[in-house]
């Protein structure tokens, strides 16, 4: 697993447990971003994160948590067939909304969620 103080769990950035377990108490408030490599110092794992971090606040706007997970095997990556690197957007809903094998902007991630049905009827006060 990651570790260090840049890799840290900080409440919008999160390790992933092999089972997904936390994801299921999150459906309906929050709009997890997984981010998936077997190895921590992949480039692309690490410019995902990093431009992520950058962006904060649109995170928190949006109701995103990021987690990370670096282990191998678990049963969330069974049943999301991640390999190597992988981007994977939850809806509130529960339901995959995106999926990459390379890094994603956070402006087009942020575009991707900001065409949700749900997400517009937050953005006019619903």
């Amino acid at each position: 697993m990651a570790t260090g103080p840049a890799m840290s769990d900080d409440g919008l950035f999160r390790e992933l447990d092999a089972d997904g377990g936390a994801l299921e108490a999150l459906q309906w408030r929050s709009r997890p971003v997984l981010v998936f490599t077997d190895d921590p110092a992949n480039a692309a794992y690490r410019a995902q994160l990093a431009m992520l971090r950058e962006t904060r606040s649109g995170l928190e706007e949006r109701d995103i948590i990021v987690f990370r997970d670096t282990g191998p095997g678990g049963s969330l990556r069974a049943r999301l067939q991640v390999e190597a690197f992988t981007l994977v957007l939850i809806g509130k809903d529960g339901g995959v909304k995106l999926r990459a094998d390379h890094p994603v902007a956070p402006e087009s991630l942020f575009s991707t969620i900001d065409r949700m049905p749900m997400r517009q009827r937050e953005m006019s006060g619903e």
